[in-house]
């Protein structure tokens, strides 16, 4: 391999190559026995394809917005560059270690405290006790939860909860930062909050892919933007530029 072709790939943090995924639906959604059996031959298996033969790189350092209406499998995307679930068809390659705010406290156990939890879940971005040592502070004092992290995290309130999942996720010190509409979570003051760290973060270099319903973030956030149409990628290019024709089928 070239110098050259060598420092283009370091340069990309994410590359989608044809990717396509798809959902099996049941047409008739039988929940009884008797109607089970007597539908049998009607319950049709239907194909839904949720993304269809999607390529994109994304460079290290870009905040890149993907958008599109409910359904149009934006957030399937996310899911797919988290590895939740995994293509069909078509290849993902992440350079870099991923930070998600995809399904927060997601790994969360209940009945630890706050404090464990930090422990707990920093080991799901591959950080053992040594690493987490030195961040622990930062991450609890980012939280707000001041005496609640000795508490259990049953005992939390949705928005504390959320709270702590997203202290630890922009405190692990990842390369790439997946972002899935997080900044609608807690009160507006939190929300202010995440959204200063999101821009610290982007000012330190770091790659974010963003999805959100809120044209205002985007247009703040993202210098590039990915509009998802029923599956497609209908359109790449700046912000502004997406953002404009997008706006404009909406009507």
């Amino acid at each position: 391999m070239s110098n050259h072709s060598k420092k283009g790939k370091e340069e990309v943090a994410i590359s989608v190559k044809n990717v396509t995924k798809q959902f099996i639906i049941y047409e008739d959604k039988a929940y009884f026995l008797k109607e089970r059996l007597a539908n049998l031959r009607r319950n049709k298996k239907v194909k839904h394809v949720v993304l269809d033969d999607i390529s994109c790189d994304i460079k290290k350092g870009e905040s890149v917005a993907l958008i599109g209406v409910n359904g149009s499998g934006k957030s399937t995307l996310l899911k797919l560059l988290n590895k939740i679930i995994y293509p069909e068809k078509g290849t993902i390659e992440i350079n870099g270690k991923v930070s998600s705010m995809i399904e927060l406290g997601a790994g969360f156990n209940t009945d630890f405290t706050g404090r464990e939890n930090i422990y707990f879940n920093a080991s799901m971005y591959g950080l053992g006790k040594k690493e987490v040592d030195p961040i622990i502070n930062d991450i609890i004092e980012f939280s707000e939860l001041g005496e609640f992290i000795e508490t259990p995290v049953r005992t939390y309130s949705s928005g504390m909860y959320m709270r702590l999942a997203f202290s630890i996720a922009v405190n692990v010190q990842a390369e790439i930062l997946l972002i899935d509409e997080i900044l609608a979570v807690g009160d507006s003051h939190f929300q202010n909050k995440c959204l200063e760290k999101m821009k610290e973060l982007k000012r330190l270099g770091k790659t974010m892919v963003f999805v959100s319903h809120s044209v205002e973030q985007v247009k703040s956030f993202c210098d590039r933007a990915l509009w998802i149409k029923s599956g497609k990628l209908a359109l790449d290019g700046p912000t502004d530029e997406v953002l404009k024709e997008y706006i404009k089928e909406q009507g």
